[in-house]
């Protein structure tokens, strides 16, 4: 139990090593409270500045959150690699999962027949001098990004749309700068915000994707980077319409020194048109990650923005992991121009927005809201959290609490939809209203 555990310290640098000891271990879980400051100087006859400072360093380093009244929390995915396997909630064995936010692995392409090809192509050995970005996948790149509008002026390669998102905040923002982010929003990065010291900036999402007036008063904020989902929106679903599109660049393009990034992470997957807000500010970047279509094994994402932009990420790259293995790059260019595997990902398109759109109309029958335009994910706002999600699992399906992707949100459950069988659509709109508590609208108290 995470009241059991006795932080230990005399000097700031003691308590916090005594605090991130305890996460390492699993004493001290995601959610966990901290005493309270006083309360700990007492008990460890200190003064609460040291401990205030303690818990400092460690929010300053993501690995506690300050929850207003709640006081001083563990966050639900500290940076300590220990902690990752148990960030989630166990799935009971006889519950169908539907928490991980994860595409269906029996829908993604086979990698084994292209790995054989490459094998088969006999390609030297590379030399230091011979790696780095492909031309033939900035080629291939270019030329599907410009069929979907967007501008790829300069191109590199990232291990997957996160190490992007991160090596772009940390090219230009420094600790405690303050990021735009979706609110709700991607579990990940708020967690990688956290982490990297920079001061979150909740934007308000809804159907059409963050909204105009959410992106304003981010600007009136001060951030210096804004970082806005495409469409299949993590948690929400949203997709950014042509109506948004325009009225977003119309309000960016009064920031020119706004950091601008883009994140398509559902690439073919996707069943909404694309209307990319690439080029709306000086700086840009637009992410289209591999995995989701063909697999999370495929660590690799296209990184396209203006020139100043993608030469400091390439740039930084090249003094620390140097280059995403040019083994990757030849396996997702056979991909790209696989039909066999095109057609996988097409089924796997259509399969997943007739699992999502089935299972909102049942609740649309049911007279439960939900939002869920595109992508795996529906969001379900709800007034408690906790009731809905222990509701769900006594019926047999685990979904994932809102509160992993909240900043100011209101309470809400993620229900993935991509390993739901469509016959047990109608069994689990009928255990979300049963376990559905209508949320409070903001301004109001029960």
């Amino acid at each position: 139990m995470a009241e059991q555990y006795q932080v230990t310290g005399r000097s700031a640098a003691e308590i916090s090593a005594s605090v991130e000891s305890g996460i390492r271990d699993g004493h001290l879980p995601g959610g966990a409270a901290l005493p309270p400051v006083r309360a700990l100087a007492a008990d460890l006859d200190v003064s609460p500045g040291t401990v205030a400072k303690a818990y400092q360093e460690l929010r300053l380093r993501g690995l506690v959150a300050t929850a207003g009244r709640n006081g001083t929390r563990v966050r639900p995915r500290p940076p300590v690699a220990a902690t990752r396997a148990a960030a989630q909630l166990p799935v009971p064995a006889d519950a169908l999962d539907l928490a991980s936010g994860e595409p269906d692995t029996r829908l993604l392409p086979p990698l084994s027949p292209h790995l054989a090809a490459l094998a088969a192509e006999n390609d030297p050995p590379r030399g230091y001098a011979d790696v780095g970005v492909l031309p033939a996948v900035v080629d291939a790149a270019r030329a599907r990004l410009a069929a979907d509008g967007v501008p790829a002026q300069a191109v590199t390669v990232t291990s997957g749309a996160l190490d992007g998102i991160e090596r772009l905040l940390t090219a230009r923002l420094a600790p405690g700068d303050a990021v735009g982010v979706e609110d709700p929003g991607w579990g990940n990065l708020l967690d990688l915000v956290a982490a990297l010291g920079l001061t979150p900036v909740g934007v308000p999402v809804d159907d059409e994707g963050p909204t105009v007036a959410g992106v304003r008063g981010a600007l009136a904020a001060g951030v210096r980077a804004l970082i806005v989902t495409a469409r299949a929106q993590n948690p929400y679903g949203a997709a950014i319409s042509a109506a948004r599109a325009r009225a977003l660049r119309d309000l960016l393009a009064g920031a020119p020194e706004l950091l601008l990034i883009e994140d398509d992470h559902a690439a073919e997957l996707a069943t909404e048109t694309l209307h990319p807000l690439a080029g709306a500010t000086g700086s840009w970047a637009f992410l289209r990650s591999a995995s989701k279509p063909y697999g999370p094994d495929l660590r690799l994402a296209v990184l396209a923005g203006d020139a100043a932009t993608v030469a400091r990420v390439a740039g930084r790259m090249s003094i620390g992991s140097g280059w995403v293995s040019t083994v990757l790059q030849r396996l997702a260019l056979r991909l790209w121009s696989d039909p066999a595997a095109g057609e996988i990902v097409a089924g796997a398109r259509r399969s997943y927005a007739e699992r999502r759109e089935g299972l909102l109309a049942a609740l649309r029958q049911r007279g439960v809201p939900a939002h869920g335009r595109s992508g795996i994910n529906i969001w379900v706002p709800v007034a408690d959290e906790t009731h809905a999600v222990a509701a769900l699992r006594d019926a047999g399906f685990a979904v994932a609490p809102g509160a992993r992707f909240r900043l100011g949100a209101p309470a809400g459950i993620r229900i993935t939809v991509s390993r739901l069988d469509p016959a047990r659509t109608d069994a689990l709109a009928e255990a979300v209203r049963h376990a559905f508590r209508p949320a409070t609208p903001r301004g109001f108290t029960t």
